[in-house]
């Protein structure tokens, strides 16, 4: 980290302590670094950051909530409004179709034992969880404000790895689609190149 991340941590005891927790559960320094970053309003670089949120309907009929940080919002409104534009799409309320939640992602090395990890997760209140079709990680979902203190103690009790915690917009059960299989294996449907865009072009 930075000398300013540095100073900081000194400079907060409970920082230095959750940064200190969050390394001892297997959080990766890059994610530790954004997340001081963050919390102080900036991006790596130093520059102040907003969030941007952006509420569009996608082909084909998909509601979909865009949010992401960057130090320039008009630039980053306006190129995002293009690119929805661009693939078909509006700009359109559709947060009713969606909810808060804090997601965790928690990766292992071997199998996943579901049930070991369903009983972590409801005695300590989270609220759903999901394990990919190969058991090496599971997606803990909880209410945002406990998602820190969640994710801390899953991995600790459980030996697991934290890839990410953040929160998240998730879409309500009745709102849920079913993804097809693209015609062509290089196809990309609207809401990935989304993704894929704001992830490399968005600070």
């Amino acid at each position: 980290m930075g000398a300013q991340y540095t100073r900081c941590r000194q400079d907060n005891a409970e920082l230095s302590t959750l940064v200190a927790q969050a390394k001892k559960a297997g959080l990766p320094k890059e994610i530790i670094e954004r997340a001081i970053a963050k919390g102080r309003g900036v991006s790596l670089s130093g520059l102040a950051l907003e969030t941007v949120t952006l509420e569009v309907m996608l082909p084909p009929s998909v509601s979909a909530i865009i949010e992401c940080q960057t130090d320039n919002k008009n630039r980053t409104l306006s190129d995002l409004r293009l690119l929805v534009k661009n693939m078909g799409g509006t700009v359109t309320p559709t947060s009713h179709a969606f909810e808060r939640r804090g997601r965790i992602i928690l990766e292992s090395e071997g199998q996943i034992e579901e049930e070991k990890v369903m009983d972590h997760v409801l005695e300590l209140g989270a609220l759903d969880m999901e394990v990919e079709e190969h058991q090496s990680s599971v997606s803990v979902y909880t209410e945002p404000s406990q998602t820190a203190s969640i994710a801390r103690s899953l991995a600790g009790s459980l030996g697991l790895k934290i890839r990410s915690y953040e929160i998240v917009w998730v879409p309500r059960p009745e709102s849920r689609v079913q993804k097809d299989e693209p015609e062509s294996s290089t196809q990309q449907l609207p809401l990935e190149q989304i993704i894929s865009i704001t992830k490399t072009s968005v600070p």
